[in-house]
């Protein structure tokens, strides 16, 4: 029995090591896993970007700005002149938040009526969390310094009112409803893990039993082969989108504010590059394991890495940059942008240009790496 068990043990062993690829694949993912997870994956977020509209430009507002700047939990990485210009900048994805200051602030901070206007993404979960609680509680300790600075140089007691009112407005989702925050998220990676299993695991099968070759001997070019295996699986894609956002909509309640028309003509786009991408795994891996595996673990690295789950800012730069190598990381700002904002193209040109080029250059490098590997 034991000597049985020992040559099926030798024999497993042996398969193991001679599919190196496989078994590399298998040593790393815990690794990364521990990366990923110990380095991407941070709920303490912090540096929101943040716009401001400092429309008094006095000693007072400016000394709010850097409160909210030295909490470390904004970054201010720009200046407009109003209020819609703050929205504007957050529809386009510039801030998640924005500050708006009234003119003659030094004046109503010494008369105790000074009210601020702080304006914050909801279509982020994480964001809006994060960016109400935080911005109330840094507020009311400037407001507290400003108080008993104003005290002091009368010699009064330190205790009353405030002199500065902090008012918080969260855009697109003021209920904090749930299904508002994920419908969107989910459709983007529901199109995304159609897209690249699929496409992958077809191609990977059909070299695994022999017949690509079989194909490959018939009048058929390899284009035209891997046009045809994308077709029923885009036509698959594209009817569980519809699908999932109809029952958002209907079952659940979520309002789609922007133009369906927009948003199918890119889910489009987008569903094109998942399904290069996964072309371009099905050229990589020898057989179906292998394949799975991969599949396995790009789609969690482009949920954790595309902002999915986590704010993609308060992620290292090398992770973010690893990021970008996922259509995941472009779509999720359309799909927020298009079904919870009601924004259009101009808003969301630069993420559809990069969807754009990762497209056709996903693509590129899939049939180049077809080729390849049938000659």
């Amino acid at each position: 029995m034991l000597r049985r068990t020992w040559a099926v043990i030798q024999k497993e062993l042996t398969q193991m090591l001679r599919d190196r690829s496989t078994l590399v694949i298998l040593l790393l993912m815990p690794v990364l896993q521990l990366i990923l997870f110990g380095f991407a994956i941070n709920t303490n977020i912090d540096h929101i970007p943040t716009v401001v509209a400092d429309q008094s430009l006095d000693a007072a507002s400016r000394a709010y700005v850097e409160a909210m700047e030295n909490s470390s939990y904004f970054d201010i990485v720009g200046y407009v002149a109003s209020d819609s210009e703050v929205t504007r900048a957050i529809d386009s994805g510039e801030a998640r938040a924005g500050i708006v200051i009234p003119p003659g602030f030094a004046a109503l901070v010494e008369r105790g009526e000074a009210q601020v206007l702080f304006l914050v993404d909801g279509s982020d979960i994480f964001t809006t969390q994060v960016g109400y609680a935080v911005a109330g509680v840094v507020a009311q300790m400037h407001a507290s310094e400003v108080l008993v600075e104003k005290l002091a140089r009368f010699g009064l007691p330190t205790d009353g009112g405030l002199p500065i009112d902090t008012r918080t407005r969260i855009l697109y989702n003021p209920d904090l409803e749930q299904m508002r925050f994920s419908i969107p998220g989910m459709v983007a990676l529901l199109l995304q893990t159609q897209s690249i299993a699929l496409t992958a695991a077809a191609v990977v099968r059909e070299r695994e039993i022999g017949t690509i070759e079989q194909l490959l001997v018939t009048p058929i070019r390899p284009l035209e082969l891997l046009l045809g295996k994308i077709a029923p699986n885009l036509a698959v894609a594209m009817i569980n989108m519809l699908t999932v956002v109809a029952f958002g909509v209907l079952v659940f309640g979520v309002p789609f504010q922007g133009s369906f028309g927009l948003f199918l003509l890119l889910s489009l786009v987008y569903v094109f590059s998942g399904l290069g991408l996964g072309l371009l795994i099905s050229t990589i891996a020898r057989n179906m394991t292998q394949a799975q595996q991969i599949i396995m673990l790009v789609l969690m690295m482009g949920v954790i890495l595309g902002g999915f789950m986590f704010p993609r800012a308060s992620m290292p730069v090398v992770l973010r940059g690893l990021g970008n190598l996922f259509p995941l990381t472009y779509f999720i700002p359309i799909s927020r942008g298009i079904i919870a904002k009601g924004i259009g193209a101009s808003q969301l040109w630069g993420n559809i240009a990069a969807l754009l080029v990762y497209c056709i250059a996903i693509m590129a490098a899939a049939v180049g790496s077809f080729r390849q590997r049938l000659d």
